[in-house]
């Protein structure tokens, strides 16, 4: 006696031809869109900063004599130029936020899995440095910020330099090495994706370790990191435009499986053998 097969219960249902179960918009646009917006607000942060720097370098410096601290805040117009300096530094930093935030959404959306030592010292470097640049330039920048605003009496030129020295201390001291190591752990996650130029990168790596040896109290220090940022900006943005193909691993489409039941077959088949043959004497 044949033991009838079990009968195929059917297979999951496939996704038509050329489609795949991933509906969620392209990967290559986002990485694009992301790029692009990186370079933007790198870009911004580069020419805030500078524009700060220049205003807020009209205050004396550590190695003015007392009178000249006198003279300038007495005067008034210097006055103006550091206190609105000072109010656009707070707006570099939200531009410098943005630009890192953004480089780290680019590099964690590429296939593969960063590093995670300097995924998060770029994190904890690059927060540092906006910290100290905020507090560095509202300690030199505080004496100018009273004279706008108060009438109250100017304090002594040894408070004034104290406080400069203070600022100079957060930000050449501290806010340039964490400077450094921000573009130290940048470069070595955008490489590793292959974002930067190999030239690039070799600037980059001799631009920090400068930062992290300086011992200037130049301006012309500060101005390393918005330079950096620039050209890096500059090569996302060369990136985002004339890559044609994918950033990353095109989604290939799911082929449609081959439903056809193999019991059918067999049962087609089984069929075919047992039709009775007909009588012997009908000769019709």
């Amino acid at each position: 006696m044949r033991v009838g097969l079990p009968q195929n219960r059917g297979s999951p249902t496939a996704p038509p031809p050329g489609l795949s179960k991933d509906t969620t918009p392209t990967a290559p646009s986002r990485l694009r869109r992301g790029a692009m917006f990186s370079g933007v607000a790198g870009l911004a942060f580069a020419i805030l900063f500078a524009t700060a720097l220049v205003l807020i370098r009209q205050a004396p410096g550590l190695d003015v004599p007392d009178s000249t601290y006198a003279a300038f805040y007495s005067v008034g117009r210097g006055n103006v130029l550091v206190t609105a300096g000072l109010h656009i530094v707070p707006f570099a930093g939200i531009a410098f936020l943005w630009h890192m935030s953004a480089t780290r959404t680019l590099i964690e959306g590429m296939p593969g899995a960063p590093s995670e030592m300097p995924r998060w010292l770029q994190l904890g470097s690059g927060i540092a440095f906006v910290c100290l640049l905020f507090t560095g330039t509202a300690a030199v920048g505080g004496v100018a910020l009273l004279t706008v605003f108060s009438s109250a009496p100017l304090p002594p030129p040894a408070v004034a330099r104290a406080l400069t020295s203070v600022g100079y201390g957060m930000v050449f001291v501290f806010g340039v090495r964490a400077a450094g190591m921000f573009i130290i752990a940048t470069t070595t996650l955008l490489r590793s994706r292959l974002l930067l130029p190999r030239w690039l990168g070799v600037v980059s790596y001799l631009a920090a370790a400068f930062l992290l040896v300086s011992t200037t109290y130049h301006p012309a220090v500060l101005l390393v990191l918005p330079g950096w940022v620039t050209a890096v900006s500059v090569a996302l943005v060369t990136h985002s435009v004339r890559k044609a193909s994918p950033l990353s691993t095109p989604v290939h489409p799911a082929t449609t499986p081959d439903v056809t039941s193999g019991d059918s077959r067999r049962s087609r088949r089984h069929a075919a053998h047992t039709t009775p043959a007909p009588p012997a004497g009908d000769i019709s």
